[in-house]
This record gives C-alpha cells, sequence and structure tokens, in this order.
C-alpha cells in the first residue's frame, strides 16, 4: 500500500502542483520496482540477471516483467535514446468526469507528466504536441533537466476546448516528424476507426512507433447510472433522456465492440493499443512506455 497508493488518481488529485504529482506518480513506481522480489523465477535467455537496486532502468528487461511480475536486467544492452512526443487531445469531451476525482483530461495530463518526467530520467529526447481540429501547440523534443520545466508548464496550461479532428491532426504530426519517434497519443478517442488507422499507419510507415493510450472516464467503461437519465454530448450540446437500466447491456456490448476493434486494427499496423480508464493506477501506463523503450528502431 504505501507505493502502490502514489500510483492511484484519487490520491493524485490531492496533489495541487503539477511536477509534485508526475514526482509522486513516478517514485511511486520506481520505489515499486524496487522494494519487488525477484526470485522464484527461471530466466529464459542467458544473458539475463535479477535487478538490484541502483541499476540503470534502461537495463530492464521489461518484457520478461510483464510476463513474470519479475524484474530481470539485460547483462549487454546497447545504450539508445528514444525520441518521444507526448500528443494531447483537446476535445471537450476530455473534459468529462461522473464521479471520479480526475476528468479524463486530468488524468491524462498527470500521465503525460508522468511519462515525461519518466523519459527526462531516462536522458531521452521528448516534446508535447496538443491538438484539437488541428495542431495547436508543438514543444521541440529536448533531453535536458530544463526540458522537463518547459514540459510540465505547457501541460498545466491546458484546457479542453471544443471539437476535435484526430485523424487529421494526426497526419499533421506524421508531416512534422523528423527521424523515428515514439507517438503517445492521449484521447477519449471519440471517432471513426477507419480513418484513425489510416493515420496510424502513416506514421509507422514513416518508421515511427506509436502508443495509443485509450482514456475513457469510470462510468463510460462500466455505465453506473440508473432509471431516467438525460445524456448531454459535451460538443454538440445534443441531450437525450433515456431509460438508463434498459440500454446498459447495449451500452456495454457497443463499447467492448468498438474497444475491440480498435485492438484489432492496431495490432495490424503494430500499433500499442493500452485501454485505461480514469480509475486505473498509472503504473500501467508507465510499464508500456519502458517496454517500448526497448524495442531496436
Amino acid at each position: 500500500m504505501s507505493t502502490e497508493k502514489y500510483l492511484r488518481p484519487e490520491v493524485i488529485r490531492q496533489v495541487a502542483r503539477l511536477d509534485l504529482r508526475a514526482k509522486f506518480i513516478v517514485e511511486g513506481f520506481l520505489s515499486g520496482l524496487h522494494a519487488s522480489p525477484v526470485h522464484g523465477f527461471s530466466v529464459e535467455f542467458s544473458e539475463h540477471r535479477k535487478y538490484a537496486p541502483g541499476d540503470d532502468l534502461k537495463s530492464i528487461d521489461w518484457n520478461v516483467y510483464a510476463k513474470t511480475d519479475k524484474y530481470y536486467v539485460k547483462k549487454f544492452e546497447a545504450e539508445t535514446n528514444m525520441t518521444g512526443y507526448l500528443v494531447m487531445d483537446l476535445s471537450a469531451s476530455m473534459g468529462y468526469t461522473y464521479r471520479q476525482e480526475l476528468t479524463k483530461f486530468d488524468y491524462a495530463i498527470c500521465l503525460a507528466a508522468a511519462l515525461g518526467y519518466l523519459m527526462i530520467y531516462q536522458q531521452d529526447p521528448v516534446g508535447v504536441v496538443t491538438f484539437d481540429t488541428q495542431i495547436r501547440n508543438a514543444l521541440q523534443p529536448r533531453s535536458k533537466r530544463t526540458q522537463l520545466g518547459s514540459i510540465l508548464a505547457l501541460l498545466a496550461g491546458l484546457k479542453p476546448t471544443g471539437p476535435t479532428d484526430i485523424p487529421a491532426s494526426l497526419t499533421q504530426l506524421a508531416a512534422m516528424l523528423r527521424g523515428k519517434s515514439l507517438v503517445m497519443l492521449f484521447s477519449d478517442l471519440l471517432t471513426e476507426v477507419e480513418p484513425l488507422v489510416r493515420t496510424l499507419h502513416r506514421l509507422r510507415y514513416g518508421g515511427n512507433e506509436v502508443i495509443l493510450f485509450h482514456i475513457l472516464d469510470e462510468a463510460e467503461v462500466h455505465f453506473p447510472f440508473e432509471g431516467l437519465t438525460e445524456f448531454e454530448d459535451v460538443e454538440t450540446h445534443e441531450r437525450l433522456t433515456i431509460e438508463a437500466k434498459g440500454m446498459r447491456a447495449d451500452y456495454l456490448q457497443s463499447l467492448e465492440q468498438y474497444r475491440n476493434e480498435l485492438r484489432r486494427e492496431c495490432l495490424k499496423v503494430d500499433v500499442d493499443y493500452v485501454p485505461m480508464d480514469t480509475s486505473v493506477n498509472f503504473d500501467k501506463a508507465l510499464l508500456e512506455y519502458l517496454i517500448q523503450r526497448q524495442r531496436r528502431f
């Protein structure tokens, strides 16, 4: 509990400053890593040994950890640096929450800040891109410690605004990128799958790696509503009153189909699809980044 609690969204909400939120998340994650037992697992690769506190995080085999929950170090690992972009969806729908402490946007900002903190910790260049119907901000990647302040200042000033066009914005991003990069997209992905996948394919065709963090509110995932309930589209402001309990099964089935379709299509173009909701601890996303970092470009 002592380290895990710092990865929980409801705890992070109590920390006002974004720099401290990012530090809490990452240090909670690293503390949990250092405290974990590493015995009882027969490593299938001869060039591994058990992780020990003080070892460089870059040498940990995160694929082995994801399968076993044990930390092992690659003995002979070439040092590489990965250029990363934190890509933030500014759509008004990201500002929604039902009963969680953090909105989808708050959650995404905390997660992006933590990943920026971790990348700078790893000495990887990282920048930020924001978009709604087009790209609005583009902070170029750097690996210096001062970059973290620039990232946090930009993220802290962002607000979810209005409509968004994810495919058009990602097409614009693909044309901007120079060299192979890791694109980390934070969005609720309220868009058609086919045009989204086409733009993801374009990013992959350029040699970039992509992690898609599909962030939904906990209520959007579990649909806890009962009785007559009025729903409002936060972007068009259209309202609809329905009998929620009668709609629950159909809604959950549709959501599952949508997520499964996204997962399948991302798999086809070798994009990492990570479904998350605002009740999920942040370490799931940090681990996904670390696994991705070990892939050779």
